[in-house]
């Protein structure tokens, strides 16, 4: 009796359990799992995108760079209004002549009075890239050095169809080229181009400067009307027969080292060579202002830089810009 009211009681029990799901196992017939735990490593972190690299700056217009004659005979100049770099390089018996930089295919249909390379030219040049060098002549020790520079060689002798003379001038001082008739120049590298800028902070009101060679002068007074730099040579005002007075926008007067090399013109003169690699002082002028600093050229192929005392960058005015080299 006993036995039996006690499996009784069990079975009570069991019914009674289940009915308050104290076994009751979840939908699926499987046990209940704890949820997952937390991962124990931090994700990998997003990485940025790799920047992109600064555009490279277009192309430059191809160059040409011609030489000019600039004694009194040889004046007035044609064509050199156009060009947007002027160079003035000191030459034997203490006389000037200017390396002129024209870039693009808007060239003039003449240019000269066209004159003989200088040694200063072989170290200018490389800056330009590989430019077009229109010249007359050189002196035969000079010759392998124009032969050696980054320039294609366009003197009269070897493209003498792109030169004629005028016969109303005299001799050496008349022959004169036409530019369409020369093969381009390479593209001018864009490290080399004028860097033009607002106006430099500070600097001295000024509207006249004057440099002396020895047989030459060079002055430059500024002209509020026109925001240029009126250009003399030798006392008497500097003009294109085709375009006017001469008047770049800013005008850089660049103090330079200078040797004599041993090259020598008929009357003996030494042939002066202006070093325009390496440093030292420079005044630019724009605005009507003048700006002392330094200017730079660490290699052949590098542009020339001017920079104030503070370490800021002289830069030039929009226009026509040119150098002076001064001992």
């Amino acid at each position: 009796m006993q036995r039996a009211w006690f499996a009784t009681a069990l079975t009570v029990l069991a019914v009674l359990a289940t009915a308050c799901g104290l076994f009751t196992a979840p939908r699926g017939g499987s046990p209940a799992r704890p949820p997952p735990a937390a991962p124990t490593t931090s994700p990998v972190p997003r990485t940025s995108p790799t920047p992109e690299p600064p555009p490279e700056p277009p192309p430059g217009p191809p160059v040409l760079a011609v030489k000019i004659d600039n004694v009194a005979k040889a004046r007035p100049p044609v064509g050199i209004g156009a060009a947007e770099l002027v160079v003035v390089e000191p030459v034997e018996g203490g006389y000037s002549r200017l390396l002129t930089i024209f870039g693009g295919d808007d060239l003039p249909p003449l240019i000269g009075p066209v004159r003989s390379a200088r040694e200063t030219d072989a170290e200018l040049l490389p800056q330009f890239g590989h430019p077009t060098l229109a010249y007359s002549g050189a002196a035969p020790e000079l010759l392998p050095l124009i032969a050696a520079a980054p320039v294609t060689d366009a003197s009269d002798a070897h493209q003498p169809a792109a030169y004629s003379r005028d016969r109303s001038r005299s001799v050496p001082h008349n022959l004169f080229l036409h530019p369409a008739a020369l093969p381009q120049g390479a593209a001018w590298p864009a490290q080399s181009r004028p860097v033009f800028g607002p106006t430099p902070a500070d600097g001295t009101p000024t509207d006249h400067r004057r440099v002396d060679y020895p047989s030459a002068t060079v002055e430059v007074s500024w002209s509020p009307q026109q925001r240029a730099w009126l250009v003399s040579m030798d006392g008497e005002p500097y003009v294109a027969s085709d375009s006017g007075r001469l008047a770049p926008s800013t005008v850089a007067i660049q103090q330079v080292a200078v040797r004599e090399s041993a090259i020598r013109d008929a009357a003996g003169n030494p042939s002066p060579i202006a070093k325009t690699v390496g440093s030292g002082r420079v005044v630019v002028l724009r605005d009507g202002r003048a700006f002392e600093g330094t200017w730079n050229r660490p290699a052949p192929e590098a542009a020339t830089t001017w920079t104030a005392p503070d370490g800021s960058a002289l830069t030039a005015a929009p226009g026509q810009v040119w150098t002076v080299l001064t001992p």
